[in-house]
């Protein structure tokens, strides 16, 4: 059944005003009335929805539904900004794992350079990415898309989380296999995780020793070498496995 987000707070009967779900409806699926889908608002809930009258673009809500297929735990990806358009390739695939926020920054050894005005741009179509890739996994919200600036800022964020684990390869090359493990243990539902990321040159020193005065540990995927763009994914089917999958699920 197909899924749409739609702004706002639940209401039925309810009008779709916005124009591209308006459009993909009742232009590319052709719903009919009598026609179902699934409708999540901004709380989150998933709703059955019954098309009533497709010239009108309207619809009624039937019941709520009590399927859930976020993470145990808030986890954001934090990437350094990395060349091209891989950052559209991590939005649309972190997504679909679950991830509930894609950041990036500009790391000291990021080759992409991004001002303000490309920033907002760039924000805008990873929002329409995070969008379309919620909506084909069946997720119960969109993730939050935030593009820095300034480092400075970015730094100033880390404040606001529980645990923050930074992808370092080093530590895969002292042996460290174990380093991810330990700190996703003891995690609690619903508590705030942040992974950071550096872009095709890594992290520079300056940058790890601020990450950690900021209480960040540092912990290797495994002994390969990963792309910049597949660390992330890595990371987040660890999370999904150790917190989903296994007999210590939350």
């Amino acid at each position: 059944m197909q899924q749409y987000f739609i702004k706002g707070s639940p209401q039925s009967p309810l009008v779709i005003t916005d124009k591209d779900t308006a459009k993909h409806m009742f232009l590319v699926m052709r719903l009919k009335e009598n026609d179902q889908v699934t409708l999540v608002f901004d709380d989150g809930v998933k709703r059955l929805a019954r098309v009533l009258d497709p010239s009108q673009q309207s619809l009624e809500i039937v019941e709520e539904l009590a399927d859930n297929t976020e993470l145990p735990v808030q986890v954001t990806i934090a990437s350094g900004f990395p060349k091209g358009d891989k950052l559209e390739f991590i939005t649309q695939k972190a997504t679909e794992l679950g991830a509930s926020a894609i950041w990036a920054f500009p790391a000291d050894w990021s080759v992409a350079k991004w001002d303000g005005k490309k920033l907002a741009k760039k924000s805008e179509k990873l929002e329409k990415i995070a969008q379309g890739a919620a909506e084909q996994s069946k997720r119960n919200l969109i993730p939050e898309i935030r593009l820095f600036n300034k480092k400075a800022d970015f730094l100033a964020a880390l404040a606001d989380f529980d645990r923050i684990i930074v992808a370092y390869e080093e530590s895969a090359k002292e042996g460290e296999a174990a380093a991810l493990v330990r700190a996703l243990s003891g995690l609690v539902t619903g508590v705030k995780v942040l992974f950071i990321f550096g872009p095709e040159g890594g992290l520079s020193p300056e940058e790890i020793a601020a990450f950690g005065q900021a209480g960040a540990v540092s912990a290797g995927l495994g002994p390969r070498i990963l792309r910049a763009e597949t660390a992330p994914l890595y990371a987040l089917t660890a999370v999904s496995v150790l917190l989903e999958l296994s007999n210590d699920s939350l």
